[in-house]
């Protein structure tokens, strides 16, 4: 690959006129102040919902006990979405490219409300906790829950977790001058600490407070950028005059903005966004995304009722109107006022000002912070970045200990304790900080220093496959396990094979020749999503269609057309419930000798293994004479109608006040609290009513009548904004 010379317009430029963009400018005392005010504020938070929420079963500590109300469920959507890696990397790619990279957002406008109103009742109504195992109650077998769970742990280290720790480590280290691992090891340590301690329930909480804070800041530094490049229009006036002095020589048309900038719709050639790929290929990644993604499927699951998540889903498809002005064009305000280091082209130049040959685009929302903002105010935008890099950071951590615990260590460890699963999801998120931090080198020399670009480019290579797989499943009843199995193993072949194409043969600098090959080079990543995603359906069809179909007794509550039909499947009846060790003995107050238990030997044993340091106690209940139990190393289900206390039995409290005369050290009892392992806190009741009505998708009818007119309410603003810019 050959190079041309790089040199001034009008001469050879001096290197020795060129300083960090960065030079003098730190974070003052009063900053500090503001960013350790934040520090406390988030572990008081997070300390508080470890305090008062049930974290020492699954249900409570993956799911926070289906006890969420819609606004934080929203907060959550929004702030485990929009991480560092959305400030750094949108406002990188508008100030590259302009306002097209915003199309993302408003593009989940429509996807998020697709989740809330049409995947999740079916994921409600399937009683499933993580996707790989609703594929799993889709089809049956073994091999598609493994493997899903495999390619989203793989796809969460690679796109996401490593993405956001550079992201957040580009700001600290542009503010306070660290080195770049230093940064990230200290913002895990605070991160660390409540997600693996809380669960679900603290992730929730403190995304609620850290969206407000997101929020708050963003608008601020919007307000002043926009204030002093005269508003919009004197944003486009000055963006598209914003052409750095030195360029390239031979190739002037570098660094220069492009002709579309302030348009989402381009040509199909475009090399960004080409309008095709925006319109076909964006849907396909913000299906899988908003639609079968862990990390948010699992906010939703964790409402109080199907009316609640759709409040959530709305309330987040509002604030995905904001990044497109919060930050896309924030970026470009900042290369306005900055074209010299934002829009820098000249490798030598690029290197001096921002450490990377490549561009310096992805410095654009920190310059604009330690630019334009006074003392004090800029503490609380590096506040903003934490709240999005730890708030994005905790969500995937606790969902990928979903998938780890659920999917792969239960299926190997079939009668594994619920304290084990507790503890292997909290060890596991460790060695995914571990993996990420590994990884962070190689995003720092791909896609030209845009950041988001990144992202979506890995994303192509392998979330079509997914998101064909689970449109079949849910709409498509002929669709077997064959079927889906082969056509996603094939999917992810062909996207792992050009994910190695494009690592090898990366992107050109402009002013090079592009000598790469033609399926390399002239394959966009959007175009390549939607041939990737037709290849995965033919295949899905075809092999299903030549292999026997499930009997349709099976399908109840696994699919669109069947998911009201929740009594052919064997996960709930309307007199039986699954709960916990810990729920039974809080459930059932009054203890009575005559218990039929099936394999109560192994109950027995079960009940001594999840004690922490109580004496061995067996609970004792009386059940009428028609109920039953049965334990099947993991659960107790029990079949009844009501419960006859027993007068010649101690109540519960009584036996269980032995558990406080055990003398623990304080350092374990510390260890507990922050693990959550402690089961003698009384968890919240599971009754058989609550069950039932959550799976039966039953919603109030005057809130389901508000919110679906607030659904069309806000898809007419998101196509209108549409119209506008495009």
């Amino acid at each position: 690959m050959s190079t041309t010379s790089a040199a001034s317009t009008t001469g050879a430029y001096n290197l020795t006129m060129i300083a960090d963009a960065f030079l003098g400018e730190r974070l003052t005392v009063w900053d500090i102040v503001v960013v350790v005010i934040y520090f406390f504020s988030v572990i008081g938070v997070g300390v508080w919902s470890m305090y008062s929420t049930n974290r020492s079963t699954v249900g409570g500590y993956f799911l926070a006990g289906r006890s969420i109300s819609w606004w934080p469920i929203g907060a959550s959507l929004f702030s485990s979405n929009v991480g560092s890696g959305h400030f750094v990397g949108l406002s990188g790619s508008g100030a590259a490219s302009g306002i097209a990279v915003g199309t993302y957002e408003w593009n989940a406008m429509f996807i998020v409300l697709l989740l809330a109103w049409v995947f999740l009742p079916v994921y409600i109504a399937s009683g499933v906790v993580t996707m790989p195992e609703y594929l799993k109650k889709r089809f049956g077998g073994q091999r598609l829950q493994v493997c899903i769970a495999l390619l989203y742990l793989f796809i969460y280290i690679f796109t996401k977790i490593a993405v956001d720790l550079y992201a957040g480590a580009i700001f600290i280290h542009e503010a306070l001058k660290w080195d770049l691992y230093p940064s990230v090891i200290g913002l895990l340590v605070i991160t660390a600490f409540y997600t693996i301690g809380g669960g679900l329930a603290a992730v929730i909480y403190t995304d609620t407070l850290q969206t407000g804070i997101m929020l708050l800041g963003a608008v601020v530094l919007m307000i002043v950028g926009f204030v002093n490049v005269g508003g919009y229009f004197g944003l486009v006036t000055e963006y598209m005059k914003a052409t750095p002095t030195y360029t390239l020589l031979e190739h002037p048309e570098c660094g220069i903005p492009l002709n579309d900038s302030f348009h989402v719709f381009r040509e199909v050639t475009d090399e960004d966004f080409p309008w095709t790929g925006v319109v076909l290929g964006m849907p396909i990644l913000s299906i899988w995304y908003w639609c079968s993604d862990q990390v948010i499927v699992q906010r939703t699951l964790a409402a109080k009722n199907l009316t609640h998540a759709k409040g959530g889903a709305l309330l987040c498809s509002y604030l995905k109107i904001l990044p497109m002005f919060l930050m896309v064009m924030v970026g470009m305000i900042s290369r306005a006022k900055f074209p010299e280091q934002v829009g820098c082209v000249v490798p030598e130049i690029c290197q001096k000002v921002c450490g990377n040959p490549t561009s310096c685009s992805d410095i654009a929302y920190p310059k604009m912070v330690m630019e334009f903002l006074p003392i004090g105010a800029r503490g609380l935008m590096m506040s903003v970045i934490l709240a999005a890099l730890m708030s994005s950071l905790t969500s995937i951590f606790n969902s990928s200990s979903t998938l780890f615990t659920i999917d792969l260590w239960q299926r190997a460890r079939s009668k594994a304790s619920e304290r084990e699963l507790m503890i292997v999801g909290r060890v596991f998120i460790i060695f995914l900080v571990i993996l990420s931090v590994l990884w962070i080198p190689v995003i720092q020399a791909q896609e030209g220093g845009q950041l988001f670009t990144y992202i979506q480019k890995v994303s192509s290579y392998f979330q079509p496959p997914v998101a064909i797989c689970f449109l079949l499943a849910v709409f498509w009843r002929r669709t077997n396990e064959q079927g889906a199995f082969w056509g996603l193993f094939t999917g992810i072949i062909i996207g792992s094979i050009k994910m190695i194409l494009d690592f090898v043969y990366p992107p050109p600098p402009c002013g090079t020749i592009d000598d790469r090959p033609s399926v390399v080079k002239n394959v966009h990543y959007l175009h390549f999503a939607v041939i990737l995603a037709l290849l995965t359906a033919i295949i899905i069809v075809l092999v299903s269609i030549c292999s026997p179909a499930r009997p349709a007794s099976e399908y109840g509550g696994l699919t669109w057309w069947t998911r009201h039909d929740v009594k052919t499947t064997a996960l709930k009846t309307e007199k039986s419930a699954l709960v916990t060790q810990d729920e039974i003995c809080h459930r059932y107050n009054d203890f009575s000798p005559q218990l039929s238990v099936d394999n109560e030997e192994e109950f027995s044993q079960h009940l001594d293994d999840n004690d922490l340091g109580r004496p061995s106690i067996i609970p004792r209940f009386s059940l009428p004479a028609v109920s039953s139990v049965t334990y099947d190393g993991k659960n107790v289900q029990i079949n009844e109608h009501s419960r006859t206390p027993t007068s010649n039995e101690p109540a519960s409290e009584s036996n269980f006040e032995l558990s406080n005369k055990v003398d623990i050290p304080i350092w374990k009892k510390v260890a507990i609290f922050i693990c959550g392992l402690d089961s003698s806190k009384k968890s919240v009741e599971v009754t058989n009513e609550n069950a039932s009505a959550i799976q039966s998708l039953e919603e109030d009818p005057f809130w389901r009548k508000v919110v679906n007119y607030n659904m069309i309410v806000c898809v007419v603003v998101a196509i209108s904004l549409w119209i506008i810019f495009r």
